[in-house]
């Protein structure tokens, strides 16, 4: 499994130096085209994953999950997938109308030989404190694994928090 996420470090590597050298105008255009099956798979998933985070839903949310997550947040550090069910309950728990959503055009998806794939993006987060709402965007890196017919969240990388 360490090397599955070495690979992921290496592809997010490869991915913002690419999108460092590649003009602004074609940058969303590196990796599958929104019209490829894989992207549009990927985009149902990340639905899936948006519509049960902001239901609050931690069951649904967390069938998403692989048993075997990782996910690397830049504040949070490693944490498991007990860790992050814990987390996004506590975080539903706040009562706060904690919402996320994916920002237009920054979907990217690429395939992962004889494993599934990997989802670069940024997604915008939105809760009420003190009675204002706040937003903030961050990037992420999530690596699908398909398992036969589903797919699961095994790696994810979130950052620029």
């Amino acid at each position: 499994m360490r090397y599955l996420t070495y690979l992921v470090l290496a592809v997010l590597a490869g991915a913002c130096a690419s999108s460092a050298r590649v003009p602004a105008t074609t940058a969303k255009s590196v990796g599958q085209l929104p019209s490829s099956p894989l992207y549009r798979e990927i985009a149902k998933q990340d639905s899936a994953l948006t519509a049960a985070f902001n239901a609050h839903d931690l069951d649904a949310l967390m069938a998403l999950f692989n048993s075997d997550l990782e996910f690397y947040h830049d504040r949070g550090g490693l944490q498991s997938y007990s860790d992050v069910r814990i987390g996004f309950g506590n975080l539903f728990h706040m009562n706060n109308g904690i919402e996320r959503r994916l920002q237009p055009g920054t979907l990217r998806v690429f395939p992962i030989k004889d494993y599934g794939a990997l989802e670069l993006g940024t997604h915008e987060f939105c809760h009420r404190e003190n009675g204002r709402l706040e937003c903030g965007s961050f990037e992420f890196v999530q690596l699908w694994k398909r398992v036969g017919a589903t797919w699961k969240l095994a790696r994810v990388v979130s950052f620029g928090h």
